[in-house]
């Protein structure tokens, strides 16, 4: 029986991957055999006791992002876009910064990782992209106007990419969770979580680990024929 989920001999980069659902997919994939390189703005509290490769990036930057590709090995075959950030206000008093900086990183940061990362997935003939998006990108939310363009914009990148890609053996896959309980989440007010559980259909809200598990399976050779397509794990809060 062919083991799917065995990355030995893969290398991984996850951006964002220093905290939150981005560590809990660097670790994921660390467990099932990968080498990871995490691209972050800043080290997380765990970066001792993981053994992943950190790299100080900003991925809005492109040189930035192509400075540290060109410091990896060559046969990076895994990506998984997962950086973002928020800056909620109501559109009528968003700032230009509060637009822009949050379009930079979740859309723009995702285009730069891969445009500089595909050409060698294309060259072996072999790749794996997953964007992490959210529902929000599916249905927009109060307050949110830059992130949910954002995360909107990140389906259409994949869906663009994955069409462009898939000719040369790259899938190209999205994950939007809903409300997942990270440490970010746990220090929210309890109205807002009690929100998202009121919406929701399962019992409970997705943990970090829950959207690592649909990530490693959209990059393991199980997930071979699926490309372009969004997977909700969001305990039913969409519908």
């Amino acid at each position: 029986m062919c083991d799917f989920m065995n990355f030995k001999g893969r290398v991984a980069v996850v951006t964002g991957g220093a905290r939150g659902i981005g560590l809990s997919i660097a670790k994921a994939l660390i467990d099932h055999g990968a080498e990871v390189h995490v691209f972050d703005v800043a080290e997380g509290e765990e970066g001792d006791k993981v053994r992943y490769k950190f790299h100080k990036v900003d991925i809005a930057d492109s040189v930035s992002v192509a400075d540290a590709v060109s410091r990896l090995p060559a046969n990076v075959s895994l990506l998984v876009n997962n950086a973002g950030i928020t800056r909620d206000r109501s559109m009528v008093n968003m700032s230009d910064d509060e637009w822009q900086s949050v379009l930079s990183v979740n859309l723009t940061g995702a285009f730069n990782m891969a445009r500089a990362l595909a050409p060698a997935m294309r060259k072996a003939g072999y790749g794996r992209i997953v964007n992490i998006t959210s529902i929000n990108g599916m249905r927009g939310k109060f307050g949110q106007a830059n992130y949910c363009a954002s995360k909107a914009g990140l389906i259409g990148l994949t869906k663009t990419l994955a069409r462009e890609l898939g000719p040369k053996g790259v899938t190209v896959n999205a994950v939007a969770p809903g409300m997942v309980m990270t440490r970010m989440a746990l220090g929210l007010p309890e109205e807002i979580v009690a929100k998202a559980k009121a919406e929701s259909v399962l019992p409970e809200l997705a943990k970090p680990e829950d959207v690592a598990n649909v990530v490693l399976f959209l990059l393991s050779d199980a997930a071979r024929m699926i490309t372009g397509e969004v997977i909700r794990v969001d305990a039913g809060q969409y519908i």
